[in-house]
């Protein structure tokens, strides 16, 4: 006769045996310098000037813009308009006007206006060098080879990231607003037939960066002169059609 104990023994078999989750494998470590957002502050608009710049050989990314283009003929076949004209300066007419009700930014209207003046230099040299070297025929003229990068969006991605670090830090609806108007000079680029949504992309990376370069590097370069050169000294940039890029140094007494 078997005990209680004996019959309530449960004999253990391979199939019982519980099997313990296993761990996920950890995630790859990410390198300190991936996780700097001012890394990718750079690294994203120069990818796209370099996709930008491949583009315009037959490869998959020429096949793209090509597919844009066309969906963008196709359901806007008449668009026209000078509009685009004169957006790509509205984000510093903008920051004029708030100079003028009495808004305070980051800095004075003197920095602000020497910081837009070598942006803009800055900027144009890029958009004259790389048109010149680049030479992409624009989508509405086989004939003309000036079509990437597109310098109206990267005027107005440049004012517009003047607008941002100078008034938009604690007022995002201005960078908002700023920016809207930037995307929608480049859209207008590409609706009037003028640009590939490359050459579009490119320019306002290079706007952007122009903008933000000058920006960062600016108190840099003021604390290089000396205190009493610094406040007679005016940098007024220049730039002459063709590439050239230069500096007008004026002392005041």
């Amino acid at each position: 006769m078997c005990s209680g104990a004996a019959l309530g023994q449960v004999s253990a078999t391979p199939d019982s045996v519980a099997v313990l989750p296993t761990a996920p494998p950890a995630p790859a470590p990410v390198a300190p310098w991936a996780k700097r957002p001012a890394v990718w502050r750079v690294a994203l608009p120069v990818t796209l000037v370099t996709l930008g710049y491949l583009s315009r050989n037959e490869n998959l990314l020429d096949e793209l813009k090509e597919e844009v283009h066309e969906e963008t003929r196709e359901h806007f076949p008449h668009f026209r308009t000078r509009l685009d004209d004169y957006t790509r300066h509205v984000p510093v007419w903008g920051a004029y006007g708030l100079y003028a009700v009495g808004l305070k930014g980051e800095r004075g209207v003197v920095p602000f206006t020497v910081c837009y003046g070598l942006a803009h230099a800055l900027n144009t040299g890029i958009v004259s060098h790389l048109k010149r070297i680049s030479r992409t025929r624009r989508p509405d003229d086989p004939t003309d080879f000036s079509s990437f990068p597109s310098a109206h969006t990267a005027e107005a991605f440049m004012t517009a990231t003047l607008l941002h670090e100078q008034f938009g830090k604690g007022r995002p609806w201005l960078s908002v607003a700023g920016y809207s108007v930037a995307t929608a000079t480049g859209a207008m680029r590409m609706l009037n037939n003028r640009h590939w949504v490359t050459d579009v992309l490119a320019g306002a990376s290079i706007g952007f960066l122009s903008a933000e370069t000058v920006w960062r590097l600016y108190p840099a370069a003021t604390r290089l002169l000396p205190e009493k050169l610094g406040r007679k000294l005016l940098l007024v940039p220049t730039y002459v059609p063709g590439g050239s890029v230069g500096v007008i140094v004026r002392y005041g007494l």
